[in-house]
């Protein structure tokens, strides 16, 4: 029981996955300045993409952080107050959000577990773009869960080195119907 006189608040709030998708112009030095705001204030970025994404010389931003609701928001709010933002959305809040990642795994394979591992490989539909010295690297896309799933399963067939490019994501509303 608390003896305070003073109310304590009850809420627990709950640390979530975000991904926030921030529009900047494409310039020198905007990435550290978005980057610098994660760091000035303590967050911590799970993924970072970035590229150009139009002849308007603009660039998306796709971060995924972890955090309150209440954190998310004033991250949006404080990017919006860098001079080259030109939005910030969190695609959390979004009705309809595709989502995609890619890896490339490098499969060790031999003549005991080749035939396990492309079957693993198939179920995932895990596409073969390198083969060589007993090792054998596919690309898989989708999902970061599906990735994860992926992973496990083939680990347990074989020895595996993989690299991941983070998720990338974008709402699928059509911001045309509404006009």
């Amino acid at each position: 029981m608390n003896k305070s006189v003073y109310d304590s608040p009850n809420k627990t709030t709950d640390i979530n996955r975000h991904i926030l998708t921030i529009l900047v112009d494409n310039e020198p030095g905007v990435l550290a300045r978005v980057i610098g705001m994660f760091s000035g204030r303590g967050y911590n970025i799970d993924s970072l993409n970035v590229a150009e994404v139009s002849n308007q010389h603009l660039s998306r931003i796709t971060i995924v952080t972890h955090g309150t609701i209440e954190a998310i928001d004033q991250i949006q709010s404080q990017l919006m107050r860098i001079v080259p933002v030109h939005s910030v959305t969190n695609l959390d809040k979004e009705d309809s959000v595709a989502e995609a990642e890619v890896a490339l795994v490098n499969i060790f394979v031999n003549e005991k577990n080749k035939k396990q591992a492309f079957q693993v490989c198939d179920l995932y539909r895990a596409r073969k773009i390198e083969n060589e010295h007993n090792s054998t690297i596919f690309e898989i896309a989708g999902t970061s869960e599906r990735i994860d799933t992926f992973i496990k399963d083939i680990s347990k067939v074989t020895n595996i080195e993989i690299v991941r490019s983070g998720p990338v994501a974008i709402s699928t509303f059509n911001k045309n119907q509404e006009e």
